[in-house]
């Protein structure tokens, strides 16, 4: 009857062990997951953001961060003037530039 005791007791101890290989895959497939489907996308759409931006250029029509719209007059290394109406220009963060406009339509 002892060793009846004694071979359950090992059956008890080794099946927390075997679950514990399977818990770190589970978690490490998670992180996978995570990577492809939510961080990778947003460092690609970071990067064709900063592309963007680095590739203004005098007469592109743009949106900042505000949802100002106006035309780029001037660009310097940190910051872009824009002109939003009439005479009216605004300086602005580069960073604030969010998108382009020059291809939707006006309403």
């Amino acid at each position: 009857m002892n060793i009846l005791v004694l071979l359950q007791a090992a059956g008890a101890q080794a099946a927390p062990q075997a679950g514990m290989g399977s818990f770190w895959v589970m978690i490490i497939l998670l992180f996978v997951v995570m990577y492809l489907f939510m961080i990778r996308p947003q460092r690609k759409q970071q990067k064709e953001l900063e592309k963007f931006r680095n590739e203004l250029k005098k007469g592109d029509k743009v949106v900042t961060a505000g949802g100002i719209y106006g035309v780029v007059d001037e660009i310097k290394d940190r910051s872009v003037l824009i002109k939003v109406d009439g005479e009216v220009k605004l300086r602005v963060d580069k960073n604030s530039i969010v998108r382009d406009y020059t291809d939707a339509q006006q309403q």
